[in-house]
């Protein structure tokens, strides 16, 4: 096997998801302190002089101890190379997840041991499921009080409507969490706590060994056995295809505030979840052992270092090899380029690299070129893969600066955080943006955007709600024509023309039935649901 492939086939490419506080962010660190790659796991939220998680690196993101963006982090660990893309759990940023996910070739579900299946947890699974990627169970927060395993099984299951097999079974939960039985090996993986910001310490004891009570204590000890037969009777049969389909769960029981479990996690994910796995571009499937590099843009990410007031470009690298001053196609774009700085990410930490292999992502400079969705290729070889779907704005305000002196700084911020993909800006056609209408997925991008406006351009926002909750594309047959304006159309008092920082004409609308209303009154206008670009009209 040639450098070139072993090199790929030891990538790892995954997506952390789960519902708000069940621990995906501690669960990530903790991937990075056994990896080597931090020394000592930060608190995700705590007192003033505690540390922040290595993967919030946004300040609001340390403040509040949520994630609101995606963050990116590579680390070796017993020959992998893991690229971990920890995700937003609030329903809020749901659109960026989704675009995480894109780029991931299996996800790890946190489930919260108390809470068991919730609201955002079935959203992110369903998405996982249309992609057809592995998923795999991480039952937390062991440490405390927990639900019966075998009822959370049950609801995963019935939630989720995908079979579970149990690879490891938890000893206890709450104070008396004192380790898990691998099922493959028939050992108990006795864990002895160090504070949780260390690597824990784990005894391996063969399951009949007289020694057990001493360890565990007898009334656990018998649990076990009956749980162990109760288990080995009733659970699902552990195929491997079948994981890799997305159709069989791995579960494991752990608590990354502790540590217990998440090194046993680690090894067994690892040796389960795949290679990098192909794409498609309309009906060619690009692998990853083909030599031609090519990959997609499914984030942007603008001011992550303040001091540069860069924006970055995150690439999943789907195929082939990248070299630092190598000369690629953008497809989008129609000519050659050099990818400016490639780096690799440790959340806001970077470093400069020399070269990478499909299944890694990177983030490079972008100048303002880039949108989510583009492919980058060989110029001999091109090819466009399938689009990244976009999610339609739910809540609409409207924005302006409070001091208009600061016109450009407003200007810029708002258009720099437009392309990142988390918000649409929209304005009044034949209107300047002095003044613009923000529409967003989920109200808490609102609270971002003020925040990030505030802290990184200096200025003071002044919104306004609006009564809209749908969007449609106005599809022009003649892309040379006029703009259209309020006139040309016959509209209600709860519908607005609108146009994207494109140029692009839409219509807001207050309700379905004003949607219908309009449709009916003007005969020559063709709407489309919003998703994708107005160009895949």
């Amino acid at each position: 096997m040639s450098k070139y492939e072993s090199e790929i086939k030891r990538r790892r490419t995954f997506a952390i998801i789960s519902h708000p506080d069940a621990g995906k962010t501690t669960l990530t660190e903790k991937f990075l302190l056994y990896g080597g790659a931090i020394a000592q796991a930060g608190q995700v939220k705590g007192k003033k002089n505690t540390r922040a998680a290595t993967s919030d690196w946004m300040e609001i993101e340390k403040q509040r101890g949520i994630s609101v963006t995606s963050s990116v982090m590579q680390f070796q660990y017993d020959g992998y190379c893991i690229n971990i893309l920890d995700t937003p759990g609030h329903q809020d940023f749901s659109e960026d997840t989704y675009r995480t996910l894109m780029a991931a070739d299996s996800a790890v579900m946190v489930i919260d041991a108390a809470k068991g299946v919730e609201a955002q947890t079935r959203k992110l699974f369903k998405v996982c499921a249309m992609r057809d990627i592995p998923i795999f169970t991480f039952i937390n927060k062991m440490d405390r009080e927990a639900r019966d395993s075998f009822e959370l099984l049950e609801e995963l299951e019935k939630e989720l409507g995908i079979e579970t097999y149990p690879v490891n079974w938890p000893i206890g939960c709450g104070k008396d969490f004192k380790g898990v039985y691998d099922r493959g090996s028939r050992k108990i993986i006795h864990f002895t706590s160090n504070g949780g910001s260390k690597a824990a310490t784990a005894t391996e004891v063969e399951l009949g060994d007289p020694n057990l009570d001493g360890l565990i204590g007898s009334t656990l000890h018998q649990q076990l056995v009956d749980e162990i037969e109760l288990l080995d009777g009733a659970a699902a049969e552990f195929d491997l295809d079948r994981v890799r389909h997305g159709k069989l769960s791995p579960v494991f029981f752990g608590s990354a505030l502790t540590n217990f479990g998440v090194e046993p996690f680690l090894e067994h994910f690892l040796q389960m979840t795949t290679a990098p796995l192909p794409r498609k571009a309309g009906e060619e499937i690009i692998d990853s052992m083909d030599d031609n590099f090519s990959a997609f843009v499914f984030k942007i990410q603008a001011n992550m270092n303040k001091a540069h007031r860069d924006r970055i470009a995150f690439m999943r690298l789907v195929s082939g090899r990248f070299d630092a001053d190598k000369e690629v196609y953008h497809v989008q774009g129609g000519k050659k380029i050099r990818l400016s700085r490639p780096q690799q990410l440790m959340a806001a930490e970077r470093e400069i690299i020399e070269e990478a292999y499909a299944g890694d992502i990177i983030g490079v400079f972008d100048p303002g070129i880039f949108s989510i969705g583009d492919t980058l290729c060989t110029a001999a070889k091109k090819f466009k893969f399938d689009p990244i779907p976009t999610f339609a704005p739910e809540h609409f305000k409207r924005v302006r600066s409070l001091d208009t002196m600061k016109r450009k700084q407003f200007l810029k911020g708002m258009e720099q955080i437009a392309q990142e993909g988390a918000i649409q800006i929209f304005k009044t056609p034949y209107s300047g943006m002095e003044e613009v209408i923000v529409g967003v997925v989920g109200t808490l991008q609102f609270d971002v955007l003020e925040y990030r406006l505030k802290n990184e351009y200096n200025v003071d926002l002044y919104m306004e709600g609006l009564p809209y909750e749908y969007l449609r594309w106005i599809v022009r047959e003649d892309e040379d024509a006029e703009p259209l304006k309020e006139e040309d159309l016959i509209l209600g008092t709860d519908t607005k023309l609108v146009e994207d920082y494109k140029g692009n004409q839409l219509l807001l609308f207050g309700s379905q039935w004003a949607i219908q209303w309009t449709a009916d009154r003007n005969k020559n206008l063709t709407l489309r649901e919003f998703g994708g670009s107005a160009a895949d009209a």
